[in-house]
């Protein structure tokens, strides 16, 4: 089963948005480790290290994602983690267009952003398609098999 990481970043208190979304990705076969909320950078870190996540999901509400996420990929990068990183939520405060939302957070090194209005459905799929559609332990036991 594949672990993802879950949880609201910075001083963001919204947790019904998580909720959903830990039940919709249980749903769909993943298995979630969700943080909570007013979670660290690191915090999100230690915990796909520690559970061999394949991605982090990162939700924020407040509008001050952009703050929050400063230096991320580098700290998952300098942490040696190979994870798909998402973000999602109401991003940023007075955002002109979400186009530009997305932008700025595709130059943080997120690999999908998300707006608040997106349907659960919507990331499950797009993340399925982004880890591809076999699971570790298929590949590694067809590579056992294949190395038999």
């Amino acid at each position: 089963m594949r672990t993802v990481i879950l949880g609201v970043i910075g001083s963001d208190a919204h947790v019904v948005g998580i909720t959903i979304l830990e039940r919709a990705f249980e749903a769909a076969g993943f298995n979630v480790v969700n943080l909570g909320v007013q979670s660290s950078q690191s915090e999100f870190i230690d915990a796909a290290d520690e559970h061999d996540a394949e991605a982090i999901l990162v939700s924020s509400l407040y509008g001050h994602a952009e703050q929050d996420c400063q230096g991320f990929q580098q700290e998952i990068n300098e942490a040696g983690l190979d994870v798909t990183t998402y973000i999602g939520g109401n991003l940023a405060v007075g955002q002109d267009s979400f186009e530009e939302t997305r932008e700025t957070f595709k130059a943080l090194g997120f690999d999908r952003v998300f707006d608040s209005e997106t349907d659960p459905e919507e990331a499950i799929e797009a993340l399925k398609a982004d880890l591809g559609h076999r699971s570790r332990e298929e590949a590694s036991s067809e590579k056992v098999q294949l190395g038999s």
